[in-house]
């Protein structure tokens, strides 16, 4: 059994797969099972048509057809004119497109996650209150809410951007490649999963990890934030550049922006909370030689967390 190509994005997400299996072999269950784990193995773990569909476009308006601009003495024989009040021929119907959220839809939305979460007194109750959110789109199409995992009670908090394949699959952020790479980050500066909260930027999957949408984020967001005020950590780590941008409201790039502490603040914080922005693990895993920027923040974070001093106060 050989593949004969397979088409990628250069990130590992297979974009479109063009692949077929050449063996002489009987066709049976045993080969397509075979073929079907060459496919996952290979990161085609999504169905995808074969011509690219924007689902957020707007549907075109259906539209008749076009006028005879031919005078009525050309007209050919037996195509009579249109009467007075008849309705013109149905046009064929467009493919299905599902409509760009609108500002009102987004709002609504917005509003609703702030409610809901306001509600939530405590972690296991923010959980319930996001599976039965539906004001985020994401939700439909991934297969688990992945909303956070580790130690409630810890006061280290870290948000990273949005989940992977893998952290879809277990309901769990930071399982994949990525968080077994953060894991060994954690472990030499005295960290683990029993001693650090971790979270993510959004809860659901985006489709093959495109980048989130601002309405997206927006949805998500006030439950970020009420896990904020819940865990009430000393000392956050913000990894990679959405959820930098977002909870600091900064616009520069992340390699400017890594490193270089800053105040988180919200209305329900008693408190600003310093943070620490830095590398994505799974960026370090495109860019290896970007480790040793990353290693610098990690041990910067931990000479301050185990002082229990804010650095940007601290004299």
């Amino acid at each position: 059994m050989r593949p004969k190509r397979l088409y990628g994005d250069g990130r590992g997400r297979t974009a479109v797969l063009a692949c077929r299996v050449m063996s002489n072999e009987p066709d049976s269950d045993l080969s397509r099972l075979a073929w079907l784990a060459w496919q996952v193995d290979s990161g085609a773990d999504e169905a995808i048509e074969e011509r690219p569909l924007n689902r957020l476009a707007a549907p075109r308006p259906a539209s008749g057809p076009a006028p005879d601009p031919r005078p009525e003495a050309v007209r050919p024989a037996g195509l009579a004119e249109p009467r007075p009040g008849a309705s013109a021929p149905a046009a064929q119907a467009a493919p299905w497109q599902a409509e760009a959220p609108g500002p009102a839809s987004t709002d609504a939305a917005v509003a609703s996650a702030r409610h809901m979460a306001a509600e939530a007194r405590s972690i296991e109750e923010l959980r319930a209150a996001l599976l039965a959110f539906d004001g985020c789109a994401l939700k439909a199409t991934a297969t688990n809410l992945c909303m956070f995992d580790g130690n409630p009670e810890a006061k280290v908090m870290i948000i990273g951007e949005a989940p992977g394949a893998e952290e879809d699959r277990k309901g769990r952020p930071f399982v994949g490649a990525a968080g077994q790479l953060l894991d060994r980050m954690l472990a030499p500066i005295g960290l683990d999963r029993q001693s650090v909260y971790i979270t993510n930027l959004l809860f659901w999957r985006p489709p093959g990890n495109r980048n989130p949408t601002a309405a997206e984020v927006a949805a998500c967001l006030p439950f970020l934030e009420r896990q904020v005020e819940l865990v009430d950590p000393s000392h956050l780590m913000l990894l990679g550049a959405s959820s930098v941008r977002t909870l600091l409201a900064r616009r520069e790039g992340i390699l400017k922006l890594r490193g270089r502490w800053a105040h988180y603040q919200q209305a329900g914080l008693a408190r600003p909370i310093p943070a620490m922005p830095t590398l994505h693990p799974a960026y370090l895993l495109r860019q290896p030689a970007q480790k040793r920027l990353a290693w610098r923040d990690f041990l910067a974070f931990a000479q301050a967390f185990r002082a229990g001093e804010d650095p940007l106060t601290a004299s």
